[in-house]
C-alpha cells in the first residue's frame, strides 16, 4: 500500500477529508485491494473499541447529563453524514476483494487442471512409474522440501501409477497419478504456504477436491465421478493423519 493513501484512511473512515478526497479515496479503494484490507482492519479496531466502551453502561441521569452538553455541536449528526458513504464505499471495496480472491483461486485451479492434462497426454505422464506406495513416496525424498504419506489401496477400486515432481508458482510438490476404473485422477501436493486450499466441486470439465493438512495442502482432480474423487481424498486425508 503506497503511503500517500495509507496516510488519509483514517481521515477518510472519520469523515474528515474533503469531498474532492474522498472522491479519489473512493475510486482508489474500488481497485486496491491492499488498500480495501487496511481499511477493513482500520474498521475492525473502530468496532472492537466500541464493543470495549460498551462493557459499562452509564446512567440515564449520566446520559441526560453529556446529551446536554454536546446538543449545541451535534456532533452524532455530522458522523452520521458520512456513515452510510463509508459503510457502502467498505463493502464495494471489500466484495471487489474477495471477488479478487476467488479469482486467484480459480486461475489456480485451473492451471492444475491444464497440468493435469497436459502430463496425461504425454507419452511419459510419470517418472516414477509403480504401484507400490513403499516404491513411489521414497523416491520423492531430496527431490521435493517435505514428507508425506499415502495410502493403502488394498481392497479399493483405486491403483496408484506412479510420480513425478511438479512445479507451480515456482514451487515444486508431488504430482500422483491414480486410476480407478479406467479414469486417471490427478494429485497434487505443495507446501501450504505455496498452495491454499481451492475449495471443492467443478474445476472446468472436472471434478475436484482441495484441503490442507499438516502443513501441506492437496489437490485432487480428474474426470471420475465426485464420489470416486471424495473417497480418494478421505484416503488420502486419513494417511497424511497417520
Amino acid at each position: 500500500m503506497s503511503d500517500p493513501w495509507s496516510v488519509k484512511l483514517e481521515p477518510y473512515l472519520d469523515g474528515e477529508l474533503s469531498p474532492e478526497d474522498m472522491r479519489d479515496l473512493d475510486s482508489h479503494l474500488r481497485t486496491c485491494p491492499a488498500c480495501a484490507a487496511e481499511v477493513l482492519r482500520h474498521l475492525q479496531m473502530k468496532r472492537a473499541v466500541r464493543a470495549a466502551g460498551r462493557q459499562f453502561s452509564p446512567s440515564p441521569e449520566f446520559k441526560r447529563r453529556v446529551q446536554q452538553q454536546i446538543a449545541p455541536r451535534r456532533p452524532a449528526a455530522a458522523a452520521w453524514r458520512w456513515a452510510v458513504p463509508v459503510l457502502a464505499v467498505l463493502l464495494i471495496a471489500l466484495s471487489i476483494y474477495l471477488g479478487r480472491q476467488r479469482s486467484q483461486a480459480q486461475h489456480a485451479s485451473s492451471e492444475l487442471a491444464d497440468l493435469h492434462v497436459t502430463t496425461l497426454a504425454s507419452t511419459t505422464p510419470v517418472d516414477v512409474v509403480s504401484s507400490d506406495r513403499h516404491t513411489v513416496k521414497p523416491w520423492f525424498q531430496g527431490k521435493i522440501p517435505f514428507t508425506f504419506n499415502l495410502p493403502e489401496l488394498q481392497n479399493t477400486e483405486f491403483t496408484l501409477l506412479g510420480g513425478r515432481i511438479a512445479y507451480f508458482n515456482q514451487a515444486s510438490g508431488a504430482h500422483l497419478i491414480y486410476q480407478v476404473r479406467k479414469h486417471e485422477i490427478s494429485v497434487f501436493i505443495f507446501p501450504e504456504r505455496d498452495l491454499n486450499a481451492l475449495g471443492t466441486g467443478k474445476t472446468l470439465s472436472f471434478n475436484s477436491a482441495s484441503w490442507s493438512e499438516g502443513g501441506l495442502s492437496y489437490f485432487v482432480i480428474g474426470d471420475a465421478a465426485s464420489d470416486d474423487i471424495q473417497k480418494l481424498a478421505a484416503l488420502l486425508q486419513n494417511a497424511a493423519k497417520n
